[in-house]
C-alpha cells in the first residue's frame, strides 16, 4: 500500500463534515467506485442540545443510531459503544475481495483508545484498500501515532477529497490488475 492510499480529512469542530463525506460517497458510487464504510448524520432530538448520531452502511444502506439516551442534562459523551461495535461487525461482514475504497466517518474518541472503528481502519490497511476518514482535533496525535506517517492530509474540499479517492482507486486497480476507466 502507497502513503497516499491512506488519507484524512482535518477539519475544525462546526465545520459540516457528515454532508462533506455524504457527498463524496455519492459522487464516488456514481462514478462506479465499490464503496463501502460508515457516513453519519446527526439529527436533532427536540429537548435536547445533543443530536441523534447515526451511521449508514454505505454498501447495505443499513442505518444504526449510535446515541446513548442520557437525559436532558448529560453533559458526557453520547456515543454508544455498544452500537459503534456493531457497526464494526457489520463492516467485517460487509468487507470483500472488489471493495475500491473504504470511507469511515472518522477516527475519533473510540478510536484513539482502541476502540470503535479502529479494527476496521486496521483491516482495510492491511488489506490493501484505500482508506478515507475525517479527524479533528484533539485526535490528530492519535491518528498520527496511528498511521506511523503513512496517510495523507486532505483539506475539506470536496474536490480535492474526491480527485485523492480516485486516484486511491486507480492505483488499487492497477495494483489488482482490474484497471477501468472512470
Amino acid at each position: 500500500m502507497a502513503a497516499s492510499d491512506i488519507a484524512a480529512i482535518h477539519y475544525e469542530p462546526g465545520f459540516p463534515i457528515n454532508e462533506l463525506l455524504n457527498a463524496v460517497g455519492a459522487r464516488l458510487r456514481a462514478d462506479a467506485v465499490r464503496v463501502g464504510g460508515t457516513v453519519q448524520s446527526n439529527m436533532a432530538e427536540a429537548g435536547s442540545a445533543c443530536s441523534d448520531m447515526m451511521l449508514t452502511e454505505l454498501a447495505s444502506g443499513t442505518r444504526i443510531d449510535i446515541s446513548q439516551r442520557l437525559g436532558p442534562l448529560a453533559k458526557g459523551c453520547r456515543l454508544d459503544s455498544g452500537r459503534l461495535a456493531e457497526v464494526g461487525v457489520l463492516l467485517d461482514q460487509g468487507f470483500s475481495d472488489d471493495l475500491e475504497l473504504l470511507i469511515l466517518n472518522k477516527f475519533g474518541r473510540a478510536e484513539t483508545e482502541g476502540h470503535g472503528l479502529r479494527p476496521n481502519f486496521a483491516r482495510a490497511i492491511e488489506a490493501g484498500v484505500p482508506v478515507l476518514t475525517a479527524v479533528r482535533p484533539p485526535y490528530d496525535e492519535a491518528w498520527q501515532i496511528f498511521h506511523g506517517g503513512l496517510a495523507s492530509a486532505l483539506e475539506p474540499d470536496i474536490e480535492r477529497v474526491h480527485a485523492w479517492c480516485l486516484r486511491a482507486v486507480e492505483h488499487q486497480r492497477r495494483t489488482r490488475g482490474t484497471a477501468t476507466h472512470t
